[in-house]
């Protein structure tokens, strides 16, 4: 079972979401004038990490000394699916293109006390945290990140997939999930991908769908994905 889960951004989220956005598109029309030797599209793809960052947690963007009392909707949402999770005996893998974000995850399962396992690309054992969750029933929560574990790890001990921010190709997201659905697992697997309303996270998800086929089943990168899109889409996500 495959859904999208709506998240709400805090206030304070769309405060700094909105600056973001009003900031970037005055940059990027002073630059689209010009010949810019491509660095129009540098500043539509700073911008649009920036947007995707301030969409997940505040805690990603450049804390030029702020501290912000609700950061992140997103968190909340997943804070909540959590205790369900626990309550009702289910266990999730959590997958992220941030490794920055998980450790903010990280940070609130230390302070709840809720045991969990990790694993991005600087994880020596990769092996050895598998091999703990499997076995592990007691164990709820497993933090992975998107481009390191998204691929061959066999992950049947979890019964719910959360995808904390869209990938630009869904088929990434489906192959990070499919670690939940290999030989062995006997309950329905449900998956979530957490999109904040109203922002471009609505039009990356749109975007997936129309551009399925031209990236089926490849890790495009950021940069990759952005040059196979023409002016007037890249202007559309900033819209």
């Amino acid at each position: 079972i495959e859904q999208v889960a709506w998240c709400e951004m805090t206030d304070e989220q769309k405060g700094v979401y909105r600056q973001i956005l009003e900031e970037g598109r005055k940059q990027v029309s002073e630059l689209s004038g010009k010949e810019s030797g491509g660095r129009d599209r540098i500043a539509v793809l700073t911008v649009l990490m920036r947007l995707r960052q301030a969409c997940c947690h505040l805690g990603l963007l450049p804390q030029n000394g702020k501290t912000w009392t609700e950061p992140s909707g997103k968190m909340e949402y997943f804070l909540d699916r959590l205790e369900e999770a626990i309550s009702g005996g289910h266990r999730m893998l959590v997958f992220s293109q941030f490794v920055s974000l998980l450790k903010l995850v990280q940070a609130e399962l230390n302070r709840r006390k809720v045991q969990h396992c990790y694993l991005d690309g600087g994880t020596a054992d990769r092996a050895g945290e598998v091999d703990r969750f499997q076995r592990n029933q007691d164990i709820p929560v497993f933090l992975i990140s998107l481009k390191a574990g998204g691929t061959g790890l066999n992950l049947t001990g979890a019964d719910t997939v959360i995808h904390f921010d869209p990938w630009w190709n869904p088929a990434v997201e489906e192959q990070a999930t499919a670690r939940a659905h290999r030989i062995g697992q006997n309950k329905i697997v449900s998956s979530y991908k957490l999109i904040a309303r109203d922002t471009v996270e609505e039009k990356i998800v749109r975007l997936q769908e129309r551009k399925r086929d031209l990236f089926r089943g490849t890790l495009v990168s950021e940069e990759d994905f952005v040059r196979g899109l023409s002016w007037q889409e890249l202007q559309e996500l900033l819209e």
